[in-house]
């Protein structure tokens, strides 16, 4: 299997991963959930809970990479300015074209979900 395609085992996986980039980018590693999301690919409360969609365990891990460091990011920047995507193309210099992918799938994704 290609690397570029290769999914998480599981959550506890993901939650590695977290705490991996997490170091690397020199901010606290937080509490990890990982749970069905209808709206988000993921969220991070002010009290340091990192809530990730559980349906990224079925995509590509480069995709759950980018919510991950999208996420920690926010830690070190609160809006989407440009010095959040400076972090951001410091730690993953392709992260527009995996957040174009990623959001392809959300569009799929929501195609197959019951409207409320």
């Amino acid at each position: 299997m290609k690397r570029a395609n290769r999914k998480w085992q599981d959550a506890d996986e993901m939650r590695w991963a977290v705490r991996q980039w997490a170091t690397r980018m020199n901010v606290q590693s937080p509490l990890v959930q990982c749970r069905p999301m209808r709206r988000k690919w993921a969220s991070l409360s002010r009290r340091g809970r990192l809530t990730l969609n559980d349906e990224l365990l079925r995509l590509p891990r480069e995709l759950g990479e980018f919510v991950i460091v999208h996420e920690l990011a926010h830690m070190l920047v609160p809006r989407h300015s440009k010095l959040f995507k400076s972090y951001l193309h410091a730690y993953l210099p392709d992260w527009e074209a995996r957040q174009t992918r990623l959001n392809s799938r959300r569009r799929r994704i929501s195609e197959r979900l019951p409207s409320a």
